[in-house]
């Protein structure tokens, strides 16, 4: 059995499996790839285009917070400059993210006093997420980072605190062209998915605690 042939038997059958090219326009396919991903890989080479993403990390699986650390995880790496504000967890946090980030001396600022579930004080947590999302648009325009988080950010927009609209449209006005905006939590507002350039959507399909019992543990969930 060739490669090809192999690479075939683990590709959908709606997929055309080419090893080198399609034999038509000459464009180098990856293995169990198509001619019409080729042709977009070919096109996106050729425009050279670039822009600052908004990106969404959405549903109700687990991993929104951490697939966005992974990206700031990745741009530090690349000297780029990265931070964020967390809008639910206590302003007085002291996770394990954000022990390593200060390390880094990357600033992820929380912001919250908790968990809504647990407030004391609704009007008093209301006011903590707007004051946030002020001191957001604040270092968003200032231009001194390349990519920003809005960690638990669509919590505020689901609860009416900030109006997903006036989001959208001070960001369509303010952010910078090449900064890389990531908001995160459940229930993204459709809006906000609309306007966003990449979303994803964390489906959970097995929870330790929901189907074991075992509580959130450090340096997986804290």
């Amino acid at each position: 059995m060739t490669s090809e042939e192999q690479v075939s038997q683990h590709t959908p059958e709606t997929s055309r499996i080419v090893s080198h090219d399609d034999g038509q326009t000459g464009v180098p396919l990856r293995p169990g790839s198509t001619a019409e991903a080729g042709e977009r890989r070919k096109a996106a080479r050729a425009n050279r285009v670039k822009k600052g993403l908004v990106i969404v990390n959405t549903g109700n699986g687990k991993g929104k917070t951490t697939a966005a650390l992974g990206i700031l995880l990745r741009a530090w790496g690349r000297d780029m400059r990265v931070g964020g504000i967390q809008f639910l967890k206590h302003e007085n946090a002291n996770y394990g993210e954000l022990r390593a980030l200060q390390r880094m001396g990357v600033e992820l600022t929380p912001m919250g006093d908790g968990f809504t579930w647990t407030s004391r004080d609704l009007d008093e947590t209301q006011a903590k997420a707007v004051h946030g999302w002020e001191t957001a648009k604040a270092r968003i325009s200032s231009g001194n980072y390349d990519i920003f988080l809005l960690d638990e950010f669509t919590y505020v927009l689901n609860y009416g605190w900030v109006d997903t609209a006036d989001v959208i449209e001070w960001l369509r006005q303010h952010k910078p062209p090449m900064l890389h905006l990531i908001i995160t939590g459940r229930n993204a507002p459709q809006a906000l998915i609309d306007f966003a350039d990449l979303v994803t959507e964390m489906r959970e399909v097995k929870h330790p605690f929901r189907d074991q019992g075992i509580r959130a543990q450090k340096g997986i969930e804290y």
